[in-house]
């Protein structure tokens, strides 16, 4: 350490350490930095988590103050420290990796000191003068890192979901905007990677924006019941040993009213506590988007393949230079990286399954994986689809002229014959169709099965694209 820094000394369970006096954070922050170095994520990297880390802290102030068991000179000044967090200040005294040993007991003590530190400035001390205000006798009171970090991560989850539900938002609407322009642009559709019906690209636009929004609905839906039920109170191991009867109620409250969510308690603390079951469940649902998501990259990689020797059927935008070595080659980039932050997610699901799977006993150890990895989720798919949208979506054009040649060159258009000539006569003109690289309709002309306004008629795009009105 530099001689010339101005430090402070704290003790803890294992004795005296030096903090550079420039620091918030105390010693049990600056022991989990020096022991875990896993990953380039650090708490500081997610202020969502940081600002309900702050919540839930002030709320159970609060809920002391107002049992008597915390001055009023302490709880202002807590107060005060939380609403710096919560309005943004400090994020960067917030160092220890995300991922880390003791159920995120790091976590909560870096919170716990950070508060104290910044509370005692407020009323007038040094930092670490905690015989005037203390991490673990006042600010953590009747709490345990066993009801607050998960808590936290509830909350925390609950304030990332709004800027991931702008950016479904956002996402879907560049599709429905597409859907609209797209509307008279007949294409063939593809089952199997084989010609299969007419459609239009329109609709196809139309099917990414109802797939999407059907998830953002679900997420919508049953996100609070999952996010919104937490055991703060519960302490240790749900049991709420060192609070009294009427805290868990007063914190829970308190924390519905600085949060504007629907926060409410567990309906058993102890099962609480040990069981990860929702954010399994909510894992899934970012996996299910995440699927869902990279689904949609593929078939635009398709859509615009080519373009001379794929499918071509959609333009995307330009973004950069595809190759080194082939000139003129350019890449759909952006489609390629929403692959790739779907795959993430979705390797992310199998990380959380696989911690909540690890819980024994009355508490889940791998919580700060589990918080991690759902963080890294919802922050990679917001991001994903902003990106998309922007980059992507917005921009896409067609090849109109391009797509109705296929469909009057495809086979396939022989299905919407199908009721007018019969399976065995439509069958035999597909067959003679590909085995001679014939086109269908010449072929229907040469043999004079249907005139030529049958063939208008039944060939219409509104009579291809869905059912025929009834008769």
């Amino acid at each position: 350490m530099n001689t010339n820094v101005s430090v402070r000394s704290e003790k803890d369970l294992l004795g005296y350490r030096d903090i550079p006096n420039q620091f918030y954070f105390g010693v049990q922050t600056l022991r989990a930095i020096e022991n875990f170095n896993l990953t380039h994520s650090k708490i500081s990297n997610h202020p969502n988590f940081i600002i309900a880390l702050a919540m839930v802290k002030q709320a159970c102030a609060q809920a002391n103050h107002k049992l008597g068991k915390l001055s009023e000179e302490k709880y202002q000044a807590i107060e005060f420290a939380c609403q710096q967090l919560i309005n943004g200040h400090y994020h960067d005294q917030f160092p220890i990796d995300m991922l880390q040993g003791g159920a995120g007991t790091s976590t909560n003590m870096n919170a716990n000191e950070v508060i104290a530190n910044v509370a005692l400035e407020h009323m007038g001390f040094a930092k670490g003068e905690y015989k005037h205000l203390h991490p673990n006798n006042d600010v953590n009171m009747s709490q345990s890192t066993n009801d607050v970090y998960p808590t936290a991560i509830r909350v925390g989850l609950l304030l990332s979901l709004k800027g991931l539900q702008t950016a479904f938002a956002t996402l879907i609407q560049a599709f429905s905007n597409k859907a609209v322009e797209f509307k008279d642009v007949l294409k063939m559709g593809r089952t199997q990677l084989q010609d299969a019906v007419p459609m239009t690209l329109g609709q196809e636009f139309a099917a990414f924006a109802t797939t999407l929004k059907k998830d953002l609905d679900k997420i919508n839906a049953i996100s609070p019941d999952m996010l919104g039920y937490v055991n703060l109170g519960g302490t240790a191991i749900g049991t709420g040993i060192n609070t009294e009867a009427a805290y868990a109620p007063y914190a829970i409250s308190a924390l519905a009213a600085i949060t504007k969510e629907n926060i409410q308690a567990a309906p058993d603390f102890v099962e609480a506590t040990s069981d990860m079951g929702d954010f399994v469940l909510f894992s899934g649902l970012l996996k299910r988007t995440a699927t869902k998501l990279s689904k949609i990259a593929n078939d635009l990689r398709l859509l615009s393949s080519g373009p001379r020797t794929g499918l071509n059927e959609i333009n995307l935008e330009p973004r950069q230079p595809g190759s080194s070595i082939m000139p003129g080659k350019v890449n759909p980039v952006i489609p390629e990286a929403v692959n790739l932050a779907s795959f993430q997610v979705i390797a992310n699901d199998l990380a959380v399954t696989l911690a909540a799977d690890a819980g024994q006993l009355q508490l889940n150890a791998m919580e700060p994986l589990i918080a991690f990895k759902l963080f890294e989720s919802i922050d990679l798919l917001a991001k994903a689809m902003l990106m998309f949208t922007d980059k992507c979506i917005n921009t896409v054009t067609a090849n109109p002229e391009h797509c109705k040649n296929l469909v009057e060159n495809s086979i396939g258009i022989v299905t919407a014959l199908n009721p007018y000539l019969g399976y065995e006569n439509t069958t035999r003109i597909a067959k003679t169709a590909n085995v001679e690289n014939r086109n269908v309709l010449d072929l229907i002309r040469a043999e004079k099965l249907l005139s030529e306004e049958q063939l208008s008629e039944i060939l219409a795009i509104e009579n291809m694209i869905q059912p025929k009105a009834s008769a």
